[in-house]
């Protein structure tokens, strides 16, 4: 009887310890094992959760500043956390990365571990001086997955040039940190902060200092990073037209309320913070003073007259 007609057979040579399928081969009915284990297909538009906040309650400096906020992220999402200074965003972003114990409620990591969270922090007068270079600073974003010394190895610096590349710094990579300007400064980081994401970037008042040109490309760079890579984005802000324009969920932290909703939900029933919306007021006030002064056209960035 032929081999392959016997299903019980075929059954009875799969190696259910390890699964790896047994084939036949060859006319005489030979057998050999394939060394790799069954792959589950996802689908690729699938939406894993990837952190969940249950009543969670945060504390700084001994005063409370978050009480009773829950919400959900998942993969792909872009969420922008809007509020006004001192309602504990900056606080909030910590606890996410495991830097802050919360007070009460809870912060569960579903489809993510921290080591694959990649984070730019607010920038600091003592960044501007750094003396490195700029293929260093990206490099040490492989620092946190490292144990001991840190070696880089071949496939870190190939990952590295191309986040350099994708982020139009490599003709810089040569340079000292503290001679480019802040936008390149900034571009720096991000790169490095993408060396440690695999998953989710958090970014804390990324364009905090910069220039209107240098916001918008900072702004596209992000919204392609999460576009086309689907790389999770959670963004600390008070540009509330840049969040409008490129998020797809936001937090509202304010002294009196929590809101936690989709762009079009913020836009239909919720009035964006009093302090953020003052802010984005006075600037759009001073020429070229948010985002929306430059347009795409034929794939540059042009400036409104």
């Amino acid at each position: 009887m032929s081999i392959f007609k016997n299903k019980a057979l075929l059954e009875a040579k799969l190696d259910e310890k390890h699964k790896k399928k047994i084939q036949p081969v060859g006319a005489w009915g030979h057998y050999r094992k394939q060394n790799r284990p069954y792959a589950s297909v996802e689908p690729k538009d699938e939406r894993k959760l990837l952190i969940k906040v249950s009543d969670l309650g945060l504390a700084y400096e001994g005063r409370r500043v978050i009480s009773n906020l829950s919400f959900e992220i998942y993969s792909g999402d872009y969420v922008c956390i809007l509020g006004e200074n001192g309602s504990g965003k900056t606080t909030l972003m910590n606890a996410l990365l495991g830097l802050k114990k919360p007070c009460e409620g809870s912060i569960d990591l579903c489809a993510i571990k921290r080591c694959e969270m990649g984070v730019l922090p607010q920038k600091t007068p003592v960044q501007n001086d750094f003396p490195a270079l700029v293929s260093e600073i990206v490099l040490s974003g492989f620092a946190g997955k490292k144990k001991g010394i840190a070696f880089y190895s071949r496939r870190d610096r190939k990952k590295a040039f191309e986040n350099m590349e994708k982020l139009g710094i490599t003709s810089i990579a040569s340079r000292s940190f503290r001679e480019l300007s802040g936008g390149q400064q900034q571009r720096v980081l991000l790169a490095r902060a993408l060396c440690a994401a695999e998953k989710l970037i958090v970014l804390d008042e990324p364009v905090a200092g910069l220039d209107p040109k240098s916001c918008a490309d900072m702004y596209s760079l992000l919204s392609d990073i999460n576009k086309r890579e689907n790389m999770t984005v959670i963004m600390v802000s008070h540009d509330v037209r840049g969040a409008l324009e490129h998020a797809s969920h936001i937090l509202q932290i304010n002294k009196n309320s929590l809101t936690f909703c989709t762009k079009d939900e913020y836009l239909n029933t919720t009035s964006p913070c009093p302090v953020c919306a003052e802010k984005n007021k006075e600037d759009s006030a001073l020429p070229y003073g948010n985002s929306d002064a430059y347009k795409y056209k034929g794939g540059e960035r042009n400036v409104q007259d």
